[in-house]
């Protein structure tokens, strides 16, 4: 059974996707068992062919309720994007699964004034708060995921210009813009902090660790809870709801779907458009709220 990829995965759904623990434990249950499924096969999951997982689901359709069903079918997509994205597969077996409408859900996010909560909470004046904005900043400023802000190189960041480069699913480059905002930051940190984590040491990631080495997703998404709890949010914080936030804003301040997608990185622009959903039910609250024959 591939239980470290397992772990990986439920890692990534932790720390990049922001979910909770009993979803991740539901996610991990889900594939359990595939795993069995193929263990029964002497097959590894990344061996998995369309076909094979079409059978695997009508093995599991008579004991399993219809929500249950479309719960297992979502695992299996995310399981297999995550696959694609960390270069572990080079074509996804899902792509062709039927998505269930029935799970599709509008994705977190934050309002403007809990963005700024944040980005006003790291203690800039040391360099791990001057760190910590600057990757803040970033992030909102472009809504790269985790993985993308993480693994970004000091040739992929432009302040002068104002863009970011980076590398996202399916191995494919983008270019990002960058405010002017961000690039100040990012600025800073270059001249006043990031020197500080290197001391002798040498590395070519922008954004570094203690030990001056590239800093994990997973320590990022731990220093953001601290921010957001600093800043006084209640509700759980990922940065993926950044990743979220910066969509839905840029969206209701007039920018275009197409623009977003190619910000976004998504192949698809029906990814994009759920946050089309997000900006409708806003609208329908304000209108509900504000019209005197609402």
């Amino acid at each position: 059974m591939d239980l470290p990829i397992l772990d990986q995965f439920c890692s990534y759904l932790k720390v990049e996707r922001g979910l909770s623990r009993n979803t991740v434990t539901a996610y991990r249950r889900d594939l359990i068992k595939l795993f069995n499924f193929l263990a029964g096969r002497g097959w590894s999951c990344q061996e998995l062919r369309h076909a094979d997982l079409v059978e695997f689901l009508a093995r599991q359709k008579p004991g399993l309720g219809a929500r249950s069903v479309a719960r297992l079918t979502v695992s299996l997509r995310t399981f297999y994007r995550f696959l694609l994205l960390d270069g572990k597969i080079t074509a996804d077996p899902t792509e062709n699964l039927e998505s269930p409408r029935s799970w599709n859900r509008l994705p977190k996010y934050l309002t403007e004034s809990e963005v700024e909560a944040i980005l006003a909470a790291p203690d800039f004046s040391t360099r791990h708060g001057l760190r910590d904005k600057a990757m803040i900043e970033t992030l909102y400023a472009t809504g790269l995921r985790v993985s993308e802000l993480v693994s970004l190189r000091l040739e992929d960041v432009n302040t002068g210009v104002g863009y970011v480069r980076c590398v996202g699913k399916g191995n494919k480059e983008r270019v990002v813009p960058l405010g002017e905002t961000a690039q100040r930051w990012i600025s800073r940190y270059l001249e006043n902090g990031r020197c500080r984590f290197l001391a002798r040491r040498s590395s070519d990631f922008l954004f570094l660790s203690q030990q001056g080495s590239k800093l994990t997703r997973q320590r990022f998404w731990e220093l953001l809870k601290k921010h957001g709890k600093a800043a006084g949010l209640r509700r759980p914080l990922s940065p993926h709801a950044l990743r979220h936030s910066f969509a839905t804003h840029l969206l209701e301040h007039g920018a275009d779907l197409r623009s977003e997608q190619m910000m976004l990185g998504h192949a698809d622009i029906s990814t994009t458009q759920i946050y089309t959903h997000v900006t409708q039910e806003r609208l329908r609250r304000i209108y509900d709220q504000f019209h005197p024959r609402a």
